[in-house]
């Protein structure tokens, strides 16, 4: 099975803490990124809707990649309560949420997964799971890829690269052998085949202090490669941004890139990012109830002033997004979110 490491928790860094992140993105001189979006028309930057309903279940999860945003891993107890989850049910069946966008950690590591998936397609929601593949692999979860084809849930795969160096580099030694054999199987049982509504959609970030290339080119030659390789189809390549965030913060300050990558995503601050900014249409909900715009501001502990225990809808439609120099990250290029770019 993959090798993991020691979360930034379990080494007690100083990035373990959301206070140090934002201290040390505050240290460095960039300009407003409100002002940024004011000058694209946005004053404030606010949400236009709630199409979907992140929802975070905790932090443990069995890989310790290492441009983890969470600082998820095997050492990490934070997991959402029953009552939370509950919580997070009654207010999809209260609300017109089209879409329920399932993560962690490893959100399948949750014992009330199954619970949330069927209550929420049995709702009518549209299901996705953002899945690493590997928790596939490991013999108490082996059900899964039957379970969600079963359930028609939308599968979100994150995959650094089609090669086995740089995806083993990020994510830890044997990682890209257990992600293909994952995959392979998701593709036997119809994900990603045409004709079975079966949706396997893969997510690639860079492994390194860069932007990604163009999704529409990458995704082309991710097809071409996986298939002649492996026999591997899927449907859709999604490129993000890495974030300065935990992990990747952490990578970026002892390789000494921290400032050069800061600069790099000012510079290609994107105006016709702005609209698709998914902040805009998502409500993060974290393991312990507490709302987000996003799942980046999560991670810094950014919350909004309501909780999912006494969530009032009205008040989070037309909020306006907290936001911070780690935005950049969102509109740099064609634009980064969970489901791709946010542009073209």
């Amino acid at each position: 099975m993959p090798e993991t490491s020691p979360t930034l928790l379990k080494r007690s860094h100083p990035l373990a803490s959301a206070d140090s992140q934002r201290q040390v993105l505050d240290q460095i001189v960039t300009p407003s990124f409100a002002e940024a979006v004011a000058g694209a028309g946005y004053r404030p930057l606010k949400a236009r809707s709630i199409e979907v309903l992140q929802i975070n279940l905790g932090k443990r999860c069995n890989q310790t990649c290492r441009h983890c945003h969470v600082d998820a891993g095997p050492d990490r107890p934070e997991v959402m309560s029953e009552e939370v989850l509950e919580a997070c049910l009654n207010f999809l069946a209260a609300r017109d949420i089209p879409t329920v966008d399932i993560t962690g950690g490893a959100p399948e590591l949750h014992p009330g997964f199954r619970v949330l998936v069927e209550r929420a397609r049995a709702l009518g929601r549209q299901v996705i799971d953002r899945c690493n593949l590997t928790i596939t692999r490991l013999p108490n979860y082996a059900y899964l890829p039957e379970f969600l084809a079963r359930h028609h849930v939308e599968v979100v795969a994150s995959l650094p690269a089609y090669g086995i160096k740089q995806t083993d580099l990020q994510r830890g030694g044997g990682v890209f052998s257990e992600s293909i054999l994952a995959l392979q199987h998701f593709n036997e049982l119809g994900y990603g085949v045409e004709g079975t509504g079966l949706v396997l959609n893969l997510v690639t970030n860079p492994v390194g202090a860069f932007l990604p290339g163009n999704q529409v080119s990458l995704e082309r030659e991710w097809k071409r490669e996986l298939k002649r390789r492996h026999g591997i189809v899927f449907n859709k390549l999604y490129t993000i941004t890495n974030m300065p965030i935990s992990r990747f913060l952490e990578f970026l300050e002892t390789s000494q890139n921290l400032e050069s990558y800061m600069e790099r995503l000012i510079q290609a601050f994107n105006p016709q990012a702005v609209a698709g900014l998914m902040c805009r249409s998502t409500l993060s909900v974290g393991w312990d109830g507490k709302l987000y715009d996003c799942d980046f501001n999560q991670m810094l502990d950014m919350a909004l002033p309501q909780h999912m225990l006494d969530i009032q809808l009205g008040e989070l439609e037309e909020r306006v997004i907290q936001t911070g120099a780690h935005c950049f990250g969102c509109t740099a290029g064609a634009g980064s979110s969970c489901g791709g770019v946010t542009t073209g």
